[in-house]
C-alpha cells in the first residue's frame, strides 16, 4: 500500500516547540515544586491547633465522661461574658490566646463558655471562670463553675497529636485510676454549737465507764492477777449489777495502762526491748516491767476499763424547794455495786412534800413495777456512779452520808435540786428533755469531797442525823488499798437515808 504523506505540523505548534521559550522548561518545573511546597507547608500549618491540657482533677465522678473537657479536646470557640466570642483558628496559638484572656481578666470579665471538638463530631461545652495560674505570670487557666476542683488549661498541638490522646482516653483512665491518692486535712467544726444542742448535761455524755484495777491478794508482793481474770471480775460486777435491778447496759470493754515503779523480780513478766518474742509472755499478765533509758524499773499493770450506759437514757427531775418544807420527802440507798437509788418515797394522803410536787412518787412506781432500781445518775448535773475497784476488790463511790448531806443543804438553802435518773424505758422520757433539749441546772454546793470529814486512825461510829429525826449509823474503816471508805457493819442492815 502507498503510504500516505506526511501532514506537516501547524504553524503555532512549530513555533511552539521551537520557540526560545522552551529552555525555561526548568523554571517551570521549580515553579511547580514551589507550589507544592506551599501546599504541604499549609497543610502543616492548617493542622495546627490549641487543646485542652488538664491541670487539676474534679472531686466528682463525672470527670471523665463525655460532657466534661479531657486533654486532647481541640478548643473551638471561647464565649467570654455576652458580647466577646474567640473562634479556632487562634491567631498566634497559645500565646494569642492567653494574650486575650489576660485583657479579659483585667477587665474582670470571667466567665466563659468553652467549646471544644473530640473524635468525630463529638462537641462538649463547659461553663467556667478564668483564673490566673499561680505557677507563671500572665498565664490563666479555667475553672468549671460546676466543680472549683476541676481545672484546666491549654496548650499547642496538632490535629494528629489530639486524636492520639483522644484513643488513648481508657490509658489514661487507668493511669489516673493507678495513680490517685486519698487526701487528709483537717476541717473546723462548731464544738460549742454542737454540744450546746445534742447534749443533755453540759460538756458531759452519757457514757459511764468503771476501772477495775487487777486484784492482788498479798500487797507485799506486788503479784496481781492475770488479764483474764480482770476481765471476768468486770463482767460480774456488770451482770451482778443488771441483775440487781439496775437498768444499764453493756458498751464497751478495753485495757487500760497504768504506769508504776517496781523492782524488777516483782513483775509478772518483763519485756527486753530487742526481743520480739518477750512480747508473747505479756498477752495475759496483769502486770509486767521494763527497764527505761536511766535503769528504772517500771512497771505496767493492765486494767480494764469497762463501758456502759442507761439502758434508755437519763431522765432529768427538778425539785424545787419552797419555804416552810422540813423534808424533801424520798429516801436512798447504794447497791453492793455502788449505785444509789431512791428506795422510798413518802406517799401519805395531805402530806405534800418537795418529792410529791415533782413526781417522783409516780416515777418510783413505774420503777416498782418494771422490777428496776430507780438509780441516781447524777445530782447538780454531777456523776455519783462507782468509778473504780482498787486492787484489793474494794468499789470507790460515793458515799451515802455526804449525799444526803448535800440534799438536806439544798433544802435549807432553797435550792433546786436537778437529779438525773436512769430510765429502762425510752417512753418515760418526754420530748422536752429529750438530746439536744438541756435542763438548766441550780447553782451546785459542794459534793463531799468538798466536805471535809475528820476520820481517826482507829474505827469510829459516827452518827448523822436526818430531818425525820432518824438515825443512820455508819462506820469509817480503812480499806486493804490504803483509802478511807463509807462501809456498814456486818451486823446492821442496808437501812435508807431519808431527806
Amino acid at each position: 500500500m502507498p503510504q500516505e504523506p506526511t501532514r506537516p505540523l501547524p504553524a503555532s505548534l512549530v513555533m511552539s516547540s521551537e520557540s526560545p521559550n522552551s529552555s525555561s522548561s526548568p523554571s517551570t518545573s521549580s515553579s511547580s515544586f514551589s507550589s507544592f511546597s506551599s501546599m504541604k507547608l499549609s497543610s502543616k500549618v492548617s493542622s495546627a491547633v490549641v487543646a485542652i491540657k488538664g491541670v487539676a482533677g474534679s472531686s466528682k465522678a463525672e470527670e471523665w465522661n463525655d460532657n466534661m473537657l479531657q486533654t486532647g479536646d481541640v478548643v473551638e470557640e471561647l464565649k467570654i461574658g455576652s458580647y466577646a466570642t474567640l473562634t479556632a483558628p487562634f491567631k498566634g496559638g497559645k500565646s494569642g490566646l492567653q494574650k486575650e484572656l489576660h485583657k479579659f481578666y483585667r477587665r474582670n470579665d470571667t466567665l466563659v463558655l468553652v467549646r471544644v471538638r473530640r473524635g468525630r463530631g463529638v462537641i462538649a461545652e463547659l461553663q467556667a471562670c478564668i483564673t490566673a495560674d499561680e505557677g507563671a505570670k500572665k498565664q490563666y487557666t479555667l475553672r468549671a463553675l460546676s466543680d472549683p476542683n476541676y481545672v484546666v488549661g491549654f496548650v499547642d498541638s496538632t490535629e494528629e497529636e489530639c486524636k492520639a490522646l483522644q484513643a488513648s482516653r481508657d490509658a489514661r483512665v487507668e493511669s489516673a485510676l493507678s495513680n490517685a491518692q486519698l487526701k487528709d486535712g483537717y476541717v473546723a467544726y462548731p464544738w460549742e454549737r454542737k454540744m450546746q444542742k445534742f447534749l443533755m448535761v453540759p460538756r458531759s455524755g452519757c457514757f459511764f465507764s468503771l476501772l477495775i484495777v487487777p486484784h492482788n491478794s498479798d500487797r507485799g508482793l506486788q503479784q496481781y492477777n492475770d488479764l483474764e481474770d480482770t476481765l471476768a471480775r468486770a463482767y460480774a460486777w456488770l451482770t451482778a449489777s443488771q441483775a440487781s435491778g439496775v437498768p444499764i447496759v453493756f458498751m464497751n470493754i478495753q485495757t487500760e495502762p497504768l504506769l508504776t515503779k517496781i523492782s524488777g523480780e516483782k513483775a509478772s513478766s518483763t519485756v527486753n526491748a530487742g526481743s520480739l518474742s518477750d512480747l508473747s509472755s505479756i498477752a495475759n499478765t496483769g502486770l509486767y516491767g521494763f527497764e527505761d533509758y536511766h535503769g528504772v524499773d517500771i512497771g505496767v499493770v493492765r486494767a480494764v476499763r469497762l463501758w456502759y450506759s442507761p439502758a434508755a437514757g437519763e431522765l432529768p427531775l427538778l425539785l424545787k424547794v419552797k419555804e416552810g418544807d422540813t423534808r424533801l420527802g424520798f429516801a436512798i440507798s447504794r447497791t453492793e455495786e455502788g449505785f444509789f437509788y431512791v428506795s422510798s418515797v413518802m406517799d401519805e394522803e395531805g402530806t405534800v412534800t418537795v418529792a410529791s410536787r415533782a413526781g417522783l412518787i409516780d416515777l418510783y412506781k413505774d420503777a416498782r413495777e418494771a422490777g428496776k432500781f430507780l438509780v441516781i445518775s447524777r445530782v447538780s448535773n454531777e456523776k455519783i456512779v462507782p468509778w473504780m475497784v482498787s486492787s484489793a476488790g474494794a468499789i470507790r463511790c460515793y458515799d451515802s452520808i455526804s449525799l444526803s448531806q448535800k440534799l438536806s443543804l439544798h433544802r435549807h438553802a432553797l435550792r433546786p435540786i436537778l437529779i438525773h435518773f436512769m430510765v429502762w424505758d425510752e417512753t418515760l422520757i418526754s420530748p422536752q428533755t429529750q438530746v439536744g433539749h438541756q435542763v438548766e441546772a441550780p447553782l451546785p454546793i459542794p459534793m463531799s469531797s468538798e466536805i471535809t470529814v475528820l476520820v481517826p486512825s482507829t474505827a469510829e461510829t459516827s452518827t448523822i442525823p436526818n430531818d425525820t429525826n432518824s438515825v443512820d449509823m455508819r462506820v469509817l474503816s480503812r480499806d486493804t488499798a490504803g483509802e478511807f471508805s463509807f462501809r456498814n457493819q456486818p451486823s446492821m442492815s442496808q437501812g435508807n437515808s431519808w431527806v
